[in-house]
């Protein structure tokens, strides 16, 4: 998430939970959307930089936090259904 800072990192986690959180088709709260938005940016921005994609800003950083929150979730899912 380069270039948003420390409250537009919480402000993109938070978003990225939910949207992937509605997708998905699960229900969780307010923090657990953070977690899983913040741990979904680091997912999404590994995957995105192994796949050679670059982004930048508010728009890019939210798609590609969402893109590793919806992956961290499927995974999640994968892994309790085991």
């Amino acid at each position: 998430m380069s270039g948003v800072g420390i409250l537009g990192a919480i402000i993109i986690g938070i978003l990225a939970g939910w949207i992937a959180e509605q997708i998905m088709g699960r229900s969780h709260g307010l923090l657990a959307n953070l977690v899983v938005g913040l741990v979904g940016s680091f997912l999404g921005a590994f995957v995105a930089g192994l796949l050679g994609f670059s982004w930048g800003g508010f728009v890019g950083s939210l798609v590609v936090s969402t893109i590793g929150a919806i992956l961290l979730l499927a995974l999640l899912g994968m892994v309790r259904k085991r």
